[in-house]
Order: C-alpha cells, then structure tokens, then sequence
C-alpha cells in the first residue's frame, strides 16, 4: 500500500510546513548555494510544499531564470505569482518531466514517501542538463531513536513509534535518507557529498512543535488502525510542551551529485 500520510489538503499540513521552513531552510540554502547556483539558472523545485525555498531559488536566478514549482497537491503554492516561477502539478513517482532541461533540481523530504522511488530519483537526474547539479534531502528517521541509556532526558514516544509504523505500512522508506549518496552514484552522478544534520528537539522548540503536528496530521489514521490509544496519544502530545523532554531529531542527509559534463 502506498498512500502519502502528509497530505496538503489537512489542516495541519500549512502548520507542518512552514515548521519544516524554519528548521531546514537555511541548511538547504547552504546545500544550493554550494553548487554555484547563480543567475539565469532554470530550476525544478520537486516537492515544493509552502514555496518558501522556491521564492528564494526566483530572488538567486532572476529574470532570466526559472523556478518549475511543483507538487501532488499546489493549493499551498498558489501565492507564488512571481514571473519567473512556474506552478505544476505533478506526480514525480508516475509522470514525466523534460530531459536535459534543468541546471538545478532540488527535493526536500519528498522520494522517501513516493511510490516508485526509483523511477523517481531516474525522472529527477534525467531532467538535468550535462553538468547540472542535484540536491536530495531526506531523512534517515531510524538511526537515532532516543536511548535513556545514553541521555536521561530522552524520550522513546509511543506515538512516534506508532508513526513510525504507519509511515512504513504506507510505503515510506524510513532510511532513505542514508542511502541517497549510493543511489545517486547508480544514476552515473559525480562529485557526490553527504552531510547529515540532527539535532535534539526540547519540549516546546520548533523540532517539538513539528512533531506535534505531524502527530496531531496523523491521529485520526493511528488511531484508527489501533496503533496508539488516545490516552498515549494525548500524553506524547503534552511531553512534546515539557522542556525537560527530550527527542532527537531524525538525520536530515544533504546529498548532492553532478550529472557528468558531454564528453567530446
């Protein structure tokens, strides 16, 4: 079964994302910039969720660029009006995009969900022109579970594993993240990095207030398959408020990879 369980259309969806904006922004920035990305450059943001990295890709390039903009759902996108910016709805696991076309693609926490990942990751690097670069970002949500034994402030929360096995039932690739790198390597990409940002989310911060409302994204779904009670459900709730709680955060990985220069 393969169903997206962070869809636009919640109500929780705009709060999610604009959390996911503040913690991850600035590292994805950094990734971009690291690539030379200049004007004039014509960029596919996949995934583009609220647009706020969309709306700083159309300020990089300027008139003579171009940010494609897409998305499974783009109700969220619809105030990126910018000459520059094109919104599309697309499918990135089953539709087709242009070969050779793109100088940069970039995707945020976007393949580890979709069906067909693949094929996906196949489409993106396809898309780019000789010489153009890729940025992924995705999780790896299974190497930093929280351990007492390690820090007394951790927490191991119930509803966190019942999210987790939502997520996997639904298709997700929890670990993707970790394997972005050799993926890209299989592609024929070139001059590949990796660099993985965690953190450890107190009570009340904005990594706390994220899982919160993916949990509150996700209750009626966890609850209606019996994977957490509401009981423990309303008690993560409450320890994610609680500054002496602690959760590590999953490892978002930075991946970047060059689609190899025409050879003569």
């Amino acid at each position: 079964m393969h169903a997206y369980v962070f869809d636009n259309a919640n109500r929780q969806a705009p709060v999610r994302l604009n959390l996911l904006a503040t913690l991850y922004d600035d590292v994805s920035k950094r990734h971009l910039e690291a690539v030379g990305l200049g004007e004039g450059w014509r960029c596919l943001e996949a995934g583009a969720g609220r647009g706020s990295i969309a709306e700083w890709l159309s300020d990089r390039v300027g008139a003579e660029g171009l940010i494609v903009a897409t998305d499974l759902d783009t109700r969220l996108l619809a105030h990126l009006t910018r000459p520059n910016v094109s919104v599309v709805r697309h499918d990135i696991s089953s539709d087709a995009l242009p070969r050779d076309t793109f100088d940069l693609v970039h995707t945020r926490l976007v393949l580890m969900h979709v069906r067909n990942r693949d094929r996906a990751l196949e489409t993106l690097t396809a898309s780019l022109v000789p010489g153009g670069w890729f940025v992924g970002e995705e999780y790896d949500a299974m190497s930093t579970l929280a351990d007492l034994g390690v820090n007394a402030t951790e927490r191991l929360l119930k509803t966190g594993i019942a999210m987790r096995r939502l997520m996997t039932d639904r298709g997700a690739d929890l670990r993707y993240g970790r394997s972005l790198a050799s993926r890209l390597e299989a592609q024929g990409l070139v001059d590949i990095t990796a660099e993985g940002t965690i953190s450890l989310w107190r009570g009340g911060s904005p990594g706390a207030a994220l899982v919160r409302a993916s949990y509150e994204q996700l209750a009626d779904a966890l609850l209606e398959a019996g994977y957490i009670t509401a009981r423990d459900l309303q008690a993560d709730l409450a320890r994610l408020d609680d500054p002496s709680v602690a959760v590590p955060s999953p490892i978002l990985w930075s991946v970047r990879g060059r689609r190899p220069l025409l050879s003569n």
